[in-house]
């Protein structure tokens, strides 16, 4: 079968951008007629074009949203189990040059911070580390995800890229869930945002929600960082790639977001900015192309916008949230790898969500589904 590298690789970044730039109204009034919107439509509900449609593009993602998901939303907690990292990311706070303290937790630190989110009332829980095998490998992951797994439904990982096999090894001891992000599908930039690290490799990562799927794994979850290059050029990559796992790999569910450069050690300034306006019309756009993903928003966003999108088309919410090793026990130190945007508790998040007439999940699956 044709990878999806193989798929793009022909696909030329700049036209894709000038033939998103051109498309008009009647194009945008064709997508929006449609049950089944084609990629090609997919770029003209992302275009410039689209901007005078965001209130029936709205109306379309709420209706679709709550066919498919219901009025309900998930919450979910990040535990930041390592921040050494191999990697140069120029964009990231755990840039291997920053100078940063560097941390691992050991099982007892672990256990700790299970014993804070679990208290916050949480049955799922999303595992990170940064991409540094020598110090947290599979073996650390796999062990990792032992502790949690007596205290939580649904593990989620986001760690660095794996083989299939090394993804069936996880996916045994109670991985349920794995999100990895390629940050920029513009493979001539790729290398001047990431040059050394395992992140590097541009293919071998774009390649990663393949070997997901292959390992049979419940759930994969990807996305593209806003503010590396043209976001309108990134979402129709993003959508490509997420059309082909759909396509390809139909048993597996999926998940998307667009985490939007936040400031974190190095101070990397992103070129590429995106409104808020523009930020609904990415979600909705990608509610209207495909009604069955779900949607995520973490606290890299702020509290006006967040509460803004609870009826219209996200689907999860991360809430509480520390972004640092050891961060729920000690929320004092300074080890996170982007500043947080929302810092409402638990409590105050879902006072919000059901307060719009949403109840709050915080699990969707158990281990007895297996």
């Amino acid at each position: 079968m044709i990878t999806f590298y193989e798929s793009i690789k022909h696909r030329d970044w700049e036209q894709v951008t000038q033939s998103i730039n051109t498309k008009t109204e009647k194009d945008v009034k064709a997508a929006l007629a449609k049950p089944n919107p084609s990629l090609e439509d997919f770029k003209a509900l992302i275009s410039p074009a689209a901007e005078p449609f965001l209130e029936t593009m709205a109306r379309l993602s709420r209706a679709a949203t709550q066919k498919r998901f219901g009025k309900v939303m998930q919450f979910y907690i990040p535990l930041y189990l390592s921040n050494e990292c191999s990697n140069h990311c120029i964009y990231c706070g755990f840039n291997h040059n920053n100078p940063i303290e560097r941390k691992t937790l050991t099982d007892d630190e672990i256990r700790a911070e299970i014993g804070v989110i679990k208290a916050m009332g949480y049955d799922n829980v999303l595992l990170l580390t940064g991409e540094y095998p020598r110090k947290a490998g599979v073996d650390y992951i796999e062990n990792a995800i032992r502790l949690c797994r007596p205290h939580f439904s649904t593990i989620s990982l986001e760690v660095f890229p794996m083989s299939v096999e090394d993804y069936k090894r996880l996916i045994r001891a109670g991985a349920n869930s794995v999100y990895v992000y390629q940050e920029t599908y513009n493979e001539r930039m790729y290398g001047y945002f990431h040059p050394k690290g395992m992140k590097s490799h541009y293919e071998y990562r774009l390649s990663t929600p393949e070997r997901l799927a292959q390992a049979g794994i419940h759930r994969i979850g990807f996305g593209a960082l806003i503010g590396l290059q043209n976001w309108r050029t990134e979402m129709y990559f993003l959508a490509a790639h997420l059309q082909f796992m759909t396509h390809n790999y139909w048993k597996t569910k999926y998940s998307v977001s667009f985490p939007r450069i936040r400031p974190a050690e190095g101070e990397f300034k992103a070129a590429f900015n995106m409104t808020e306006k523009q930020f609904a019309q990415t979600i909705w756009t990608f509610r209207i192309f495909d009604n069955d993903v779900e949607i995520a928003m973490s606290t890299r966003e702020s509290p006006q916008t967040r509460d803004a999108f609870v009826t219209l088309g996200i689907t999860s919410l991360s809430a509480g949230s520390k972004t640092d090793p050891g961060g729920y026990c000690n929320p004092e130190t300074e080890l996170e790898q982007f500043h947080i945007n929302d810092n409402r508790s638990v409590t105050e998040m879902e006072s919000m969500v059901r307060s719009q007439g949403y109840d709050v999940i915080f699990k969707d699956w158990d281990r007895i589904l297996n």
